[in-house]
């Protein structure tokens, strides 16, 4: 074998293990999505010979950051090392030093990063102070994966606003609901909720609209066991400050936070109520008589919230799909029909909108115990 084809075979080994690594260092920084805010889930892994040596992820409340956390698992291993990472590091002096000066100073020989980060501290710099050490850098490994996984992220810092993820549940004939006076209508099996457990866990807050909290009186927990720890913000939309001061959103207040998103003219009476029992209660402009969904998410970002799992039911998924604020869809559809007039999960304009290939593709269609679930992503 001559010289040139040594070094493509060398080039290869090389790529495929950083793909490899990186998609490990990805799969660490999942387990944390939805605890981190306002902080990135990042992953880190440090790799000298082909091992792993250390392992980080960025902890729950945004520190200690992934970086330092497998530089102090790998301790003098670090030396000649490569780091992968699932975000660029850090470059700006917070309630740490950056992240970037500590990896030069660890005697990391190379760094592979998946991303660019776009908060507007960093853009770049991070990898500079990196090159600057004297370090090999190499960007973009595993870019598409990281970005799903740092959306909630990428967005709240270029476009002012958290991820939104929208779940919805349907019969097999498009009903999420019967008529006004029916009784709540249970759609999914066992299988499909736990899923939604899931789903929960993985966001740092949930929300729906007053319609769904009046009608349905849910709790909006993690209820999964293992999963104690996870206790998402519970937000409600309401306008005109409606919420039981008897709901069980509201008896759990003090140990599940919520927080009620009202309008400038909802009564003074109410919300001190409301805040009397332990609930949070802001202002959002009006649009239309509604809350202004784009004022309501860049509230949420200012509070440093990353990602939101919508559960509000057909009208506000309508208004977050014609927005373009549904970043993900997760439908779950049961096989069993409503066979009479009701509720349609989404009305044909918003059903036009998911099917356009131009504004969004679907990531899978399983099954989910009876029932089937199907996700799509924003096309960007």
């Amino acid at each position: 074998m001559n010289e040139e084809a040594v070094s493509e075979a060398l080039r290869k080994s090389q790529a495929a293990d950083d793909e490899r690594f990186m998609a490990g260092a990805i799969a660490l920084s999942r387990r944390w999505i939805g605890l981190t805010s306002p902080n990135p889930a990042v992953g880190a892994l440090v790799v000298r010979d082909g091992v792993i040596v250390g392992r980080g992820a960025t902890r729950p409340g945004g520190r200690p950051h992934a970086e330092t956390e497998a530089l102090f698992d790998a301790g003098e291993a670090a030396r000649g090392a490569t780091l992968y990472v699932t975000l660029e590091p850090c470059s700006h002096f917070g309630v740490t030093p950056p992240c970037a000066l500590a990896i030069a100073r660890a005697g990391i020989a190379r760094v592979v990063s998946a991303l660019e980060d776009p908060d507007p501290r960093v853009t770049g710099r991070g990898h500079q102070i990196l090159r600057d050490a004297g370090l090999e850098v190499t960007i973009g490994v595993g870019a598409e994966a990281a970005r799903r996984a740092n959306l909630g992220h990428i967005l709240r810092v270029s476009a002012g606003r958290p991820m939104v993820t929208l779940k919805l549940a349907e019969t097999a004939d498009g009903y999420a609901a019967g008529g006004e006076h029916d009784p709540r209508l249970m759609i999914t099996c066992l299988a499909a909720n736990n899923r939604v457990q899931m789903m929960r866990a993985v966001h740092d807050s949930i929300m729906v609209g007053i319609g769904t909290a009046l009608a349905d009186n849910p709790l909006m927990t993690v209820r999964l066991p293992g999963l104690e720890d996870r206790r998402p913000l519970r937000i409600v939309l309401d306008t005109h400050l409606r919420l039981p001061l008897r709901s069980r959103l509201v008896a759990i207040a003090r140990d599940y936070p919520v927080l009620v998103v009202a309008g400038s003219q909802a009564s003074l009476e109410a919300q001190k109520a409301l805040e009397g029992s332990g609930v949070t209660v802001t202002r959002c402009a009006l649009s239309g008589g509604s809350l202004d969904l784009a004022d309501v998410l860049r509230m949420l970002a200012g509070r440093g919230l990353t990602r939101v799992f919508s559960e509000g039911g057909p009208t506000i998924a309508g208004q977050l799909l014609k927005a373009g604020f549904a970043d993900e869809v997760a439908m779950i559809t049961s096989p069993k029909p409503f066979a009479r007039p009701g509720v349609l999960a989404l009305s044909n304009e918003a059903r036009q909108i998911l099917a356009d290939d131009s504004r969004y593709r679907q990531l899978a269609d399983i099954a989910a115990g009876v029932d089937r679930l199907r996700r799509w992503e924003r096309v960007f």
